[in-house]
Parts: C-alpha cells; sequence; structure tokens
C-alpha cells in the first residue's frame, strides 16, 4: 500500500510538472512570438514611409542582419532585397502575404524551414504606388528554445522529483501510519479515518459471521470426532491426491499406523496393492469393494468417491469387521452341508431295508434284525433332529425360565442315565462335590452335563474313567469333566466345539453320535452366560470345566 502511495504521488508530480512546463514554454514562446510580431510591423511601418520618401535609395542604404526588406512591384517582381539581388530573385506573386497585402493592403505570414528548427516570419504592405513592402524576421522555434533550456530544465526536473520522492515518502508512511496501526479483531475501537467507518463495520460484521460458522464448525467437527471415534468400523477420509484428512482409532489399529500420519499419503500407511487398486477404482468408476485379512480377522473395505459441484474432491474409506459374518456364513454352509448329509445317511440305510423288505428279499429269520436297524437308524435321525431343533432355539435366544438349580443333583441325575453305557464299557463314573445352588435353566444344565459325560464315556478307552466334579467359589460354580480317554489333539481342540466337527469321523461313526453335542455345550454356556475351559493331552485324557459366575444372593453351598 506505501509503494502504491508513494508511486501514485510521484506519478502525479511527475505529471503535474510536465505540464507546467509545457504551459510556462508555450507561454512564453507565444509571448514572445507576438512581441515580435509587433516589432515587425512596427518596422515595416517607418520603412515603408521612408521607401515611399526616399525610395530605392533607402534601401541601398539600409544596413540591418536582423531583418530583411524586399520590394516587390505589383505583377510579383522584385524590385530591390536587402540581402540578394532582386533581378536573380523568382516572382513572388504567389507568396501569401504578397496576394494579402495587394487585397488588403497589409498581409502576413511564417513559413518553416526544412528541419523545423527556424521559423520566419513575413509582413508585408502595399505602398501608394501599388508595389508591395515585405519584411521578413527569422526566429528559432520552441524545439530550439527547449533544448536551449535543457540544462536548466533538467535541474529543474531531478530537484523536483528529489522533493517529490522525500514528501512522497512521508505523506505515504504518515496516511499508512493509522492504517498500519489498526485492530481489525476490535474494528469498531479503532481511532482513523472517518473515510473507513463503512469498511471497519463491514469487518466487524464479517467478524461476527465468521465467529459464529467457526462456533458451528467446531461444535460439528466435535460431534463428527465423537461419531467417528467411537465406530468399530474403520474410517479413513482422503483428499483428491489420496492425503489422509482424517482417521479414526478403528482405522489406526487395522493399518497399523498413528495420527502422525495425517496428512500424509495414505500408500504410505497402507501398501496394499489391493487397497490401492480399490482406492483408484473408487475415484474412477465411485465405488469399490475389497476384503483382506488381518491378524486372524477378516474385513470388508468399502471406498467410495466424494464430488462437490461434479468435482472430485476426495474418497471415503470404511472397514468392516466381518469376521463373525464370514464365520457364520461358513458354518452355515457348513451346518446345511453336514445336516443334509447326516439326514441323507440314516434315511438311505431305513430305505435300503424298507426295499429289501418290500421286495422280499429278506429272510424271516432276519427280518428282527432288519427292522431293529431301521428303528436304530430312525432313533438317531430322531435325535439328529432334536440336537438341530435345540441348537436353533439356543441361536435365537428363546426365552427359557430361570430357577434355584442343584448342580449336584442335576449331574447325579445324569449320570445314573448313563450308567448302563458306562458299564457296557467297564467305564468306572465317579461324582464328587457337595450341593451347589445356582439360578439357572435346568434343562440346559442337564444337556450340557449329559453331553460332556456321553463323550467323556464314548471316547474313553476300555476300563477307563470319568469322575464328574461340582465345586463354588466365591462368586462362581463349576462343573468339572475328567476322563482317561483317548485325548484331543492340540491342533483340533480349537475346533471340537464347532457343529459336526469331528477329530476322528471313523470312531464318531461307530460310537453314533450325531456331531452336534459339544455345539450345544457351547450355546448352552453362552445362554447362561459362562465360560468353558479345555485341557487335553493326547492318549492321556481330557478335562472340561465349565465355570458360572453368580451373585453370593443367588447361591446356597451345603456341605
Amino acid at each position: 500500500m506505501t509503494k502504491k502511495i508513494f508511486k501514485s504521488i510521484m506519478i502525479v508530480a511527475g505529471a503535474v510538472l510536465i505540464a507546467s512546463l509545457v504551459i510556462i514554454m508555450g507561454c512564453l514562446y507565444s509571448y514572445f512570438s507576438n512581441v515580435q510580431g509587433k516589432q515587425l510591423e512596427d518596422e515595416l511601418s517607418l520603412a515603408a514611409i521612408a521607401v515611399e520618401k526616399d525610395g530605392r535609395n533607402y534601401l541601398e542604404e539600409l544596413q540591418s542582419r536582423e531583418y530583411r526588406l524586399t520590394w516587390v512591384a505589383e505583377n510579383g517582381d522584385v524590385i530591390y532585397d536587402t540581402q540578394s539581388d532582386g533581378e536573380s530573385m523568382e516572382n513572388h506573386a504567389d507568396r501569401e502575404e504578397i496576394q494579402e497585402a495587394l487585397r488588403n493592403k497589409e498581409g502576413k505570414s511564417s513559413r518553416y524551414s526544412t528541419t523545423l528548427l527556424e521559423k520566419t516570419l513575413y509582413c508585408a504592405r502595399r505602398l501608394n504606388d501599388g508595389s508591395v513592402l515585405r519584411i521578413s524576421v527569422s526566429s528559432v522555434t520552441i524545439w530550439v528554445l527547449v533544448l536551449g533550456m535543457i540544462q536548466p530544465i533538467l535541474i529543474v526536473v531531478v530537484v523536483t522529483l528529489i522533493l517529490s520522492g522525500v514528501l512522497a515518502s512521508r505523506i505515504s508512511k504518515h496516511i499508512m501510519e493509522p492504517l498500519n496501526r489498526l485492530d481489525l479483531e476490535k474494528p469498531l475501537e479503532n481511532d482513523t479515518y472517518e473515510e473507513l467507518a463503512p469498511l471497519l463495520n463491514r469487518i466487524n460484521k464479517q467478524h461476527k459471521q465468521i465467529d459464529m460458522q467457526l462456533s458451528e464448525l467446531q461444535r460439528k467437527n466435535d460431534e463428527f470426532a465423537q461419531i467417528t471415534y467411537g465406530m468399530t468400523e474403520g474410517l479413513v477420509l482422503l483428499n483428491e491426491k489420496n492425503i489422509i484428512l482424517n482417521i479414526n482409532p478403528a482405522a489406526l489399529k487395522l493399518f497399523h499406523t498413528k495420527r502422525s500420519s495425517i496428512g500424509k499419503d495414505f500408500l504410505t500407511v497402507e501398501r496394499s496393492h489391493n487397497v490401492s487398486h480399490a482406492i483408484q477404482d473408487a475415484f474412477s468408476s465411485g465405488h469399490s469393494e475389497i476384503r483382506i485379512e488381518r491378524e486372524g480377522k477378516e474385513y470388508q473395505i468399502h471406498v467410495n468417491r466424494i464430488e462437490s459441484n461434479g468435482i472430485v474432491i476426495g474418497a471415503v474409506v470404511l472397514a468392516f469387521d466381518i469376521t463373525e459374518a464370514a464365520f457364520a456364513e461358513r458354518n452355515r454352509r457348513e451346518f446345511t452341508a453336514n445336516v443334509s448329509h447326516e439326514l441323507k445317511t440314516p434315511l438311505q440305510s431305513i430305505m435300503g431295508s424298507a426295499e429289501l423288505m418290500e421286495n422280499g428279499l429278506v429272510k424271516s429269520e432276519d427280518m428282527t434284525r432288519f427292522v431293529g436297524h431301521i428303528r436304530t437308524e430312525a432313533g438317531r435321525l430322531v435325535t439328529l433332529i432334536d440336537d438341530i431343533i435345540r441348537l436353533s432355539q439356543l441361536d435365537e435366544g428363546c426365552d427359557m425360565p430361570f430357577e434355584n438349580v442343584d448342580l449336584y443333583e442335576v449331574a447325579s441325575e445324569v449320570m445314573a442315565g448313563l450308567a448302563d453305557i458306562a458299564a457296557a464299557k467297564d467305564i468306572e463314573v465317579a461324582l464328587t462335590g457337595k450341593k451347589v445352588y445356582i439360578k439357572s435353566v435346568r434343562r440346559l444344565l442337564t444337556e450340557i452335563i449329559f453331553n460332556l459325560c456321553d463323550n467323556a464315556i464314548k471316547y474313553n478307552k476300555n476300563g477307563g474313567t470319568v469322575e464328574v466334579a461340582i465345586s463354588s467359589q466365591e462368586n462362581s460354580a463349576s462343573i468339572t469333566v475328567k476322563d482317561s480317554g483317548i485325548g484331543i489333539p492340540p491342533e483340533h481342540q480349537a475346533r471340537i466345539f464347532e457343529r459336526f466337527y469331528r477329530v476322528d469321523k471313523s470312531r464318531s461313526k461307530e460310537s453314533g453320535g450325531t456331531g452336534l453335542g459339544l455345539s450345544i455345550v457351547k450355546h448352552a454356556v453362552q445362554y447362561l452366560n459362562g465360560k468353558i475351559e479345555l485341557q487335553s493331552s493326547l492318549g492321556q485324557g481330557t478335562v472340561i470345566q465349565i465355570i458360572f459366575q453368580q451373585d453370593k444372593s443367588d447361591m446356597v453351598q451345603f456341605s
């Protein structure tokens, strides 16, 4: 601003100086030209009187280096010239001043030299005899005058410009000083030029609007931060150059980065080719999806392009943890396939036996065995369907009545029901512990203990043992089933509670299990808010403990 004011003042000063010089030079030149013209007329008047009185003798005796007199006849021939031979001069009848003098008694004209540096003034007067006397004088033009005065003019210009520069600098600083002291944070409190009052009022209004907009923006930013920071889904905001604008904690954890990654290229944080390709696809097509695996979990990445007024301004990356959903989907497919297989196997066996009986291919003495086989397979089918229905009920979370249940009593009833099966394999079954009452679902507790004990007997060695212990602590009760059976290999222990999962499929087929027993145990324990602990060594047996957390008021213990 100071430079602009200084420049403007210098331009004005220069323009004023030039205009002043032009006007002064023009006025002086005009004034001296008029004076010279009047002197020329006076000299002509005197010369005309002298020529009419003395004629040619006057002209011959006249000695003047400044003025030139020419006596021209009425026909234009030169009678006499004070500086040239009149007889050798051309006819002057066509000269402007001569023609004007012949018409009006007096005539004037001026002519410039070819270089425009000299001007000749002519003044003519008609004499009484009809001839014309002309006087002329040479003078310099205004350009010669300027050239002659160039040195003083330059001195004046330089001095004027220096003074103008000093004054312009001081004036510009003086003008800018109040402006530089303006406090734009408090525009109405400034003591400055009145002309700035409308501007300061507008600035004050804009400050208020900006403050309101900033407050609203901060509020929305806080809301956005609270929403995104509480999200379990990973969220990353990118600009059109793939630079990270925002990233929430879930995304920080997923992509193994820190808050300092904001402002960096996303490719420096996530170098996966699939993710990079998905972002490029989203920028070009508007949306893309991929699935990635990280640390044993499965994520689905959605990338959406962000546009404003038809211009791409960035993209949003959303990462959803679909581990459970993917696991459930795989389980559903496996469950469907397994159910189909498990249902088909006994049905085919029943249909095969029935077809043989229908076609009369079964001997009468074998009929009882075939009917027994059909009954066994049908019972197996009913058991499988019952287990499937029970799992469906547990999956759906159907309401079941809670009551005070004695764990020891339930375990005793279950073991009594399995006594014959255990005796058939010469397996010793023992129950230890004490009466412990907890608030639970009796039917689910019965199924938990039954399935655990049933498996402990089925997969035990002949002459082995199964020990069931009921115990309680301050805020918990537990059921422990320990067997001396074949054990579970370490690589299978994490999956034995999956539906239809069998460690040894041939042995399971021989034992007649449905493959859903431990899955029912898992879901029943989850329904009752308990937890399962498993310890097993191959060839040495297995220990499974079920722990239920309970309030003291819900637990009653007896010795």
